[in-house]
């Protein structure tokens, strides 16, 4: 099995951050073409992986439609950080901190439109760290 550690720096607000650009690039250094599986994984509490669409609007209706899901106020027990932070330690209920994306040819098998991300709702901690593994098949 091959790994790679990315270190990514969100900004300050809720933001998906597009990982495919990595991952491809994690592939044609360690898949050799070959089939397999990447796995993606954010070791934190409060961020998670996806696979979506990005642009033409599609990261702020995610985006917002999260905030309705799990709306920043004080309704939550979790109080630590910026009020409402207790929502994005409810995260892992919607968005899993890993993903399991098949390799043929050395390329993701992903959709037209589709890409991995890094979803980002916490505004207190902008360094995560995203653990790429592949897994010959």
């Amino acid at each position: 099995m091959q790994h790679r550690q990315l270190d990514i720096e969100t900004e300050s607000r809720p933001e998906l951050v597009d990982l495919s650009d990595d991952c491809v690039a994690f592939l044609a250094d360690v898949a050799d073409g070959g089939d397999g599986l990447l796995t993606v994984f954010v070791p934190h509490a409060t961020a998670g992986v996806v696979v979506v669409e990005l642009g033409a609007g599609s990261d702020a209706d995610l985006l917002a439609a999260l905030e309705q899901l799990l709306p920043h106020d004080e309704r939550w027990r979790h109080r630590h950080g910026r009020p409402g932070h207790g929502a994005d330690h409810v995260l892992p209920l919607l968005v899993s901190p890993s993903l399991t994306v098949p390799v043929v040819g050395g390329r993701m098998t992903l959709g037209t439109w589709q890409s991995v991300a890094l979803l980002d709702p916490n505004a207190d901690n902008r360094h995560r760290t995203v653990l790429l593994s592949f897994l010959a098949g």
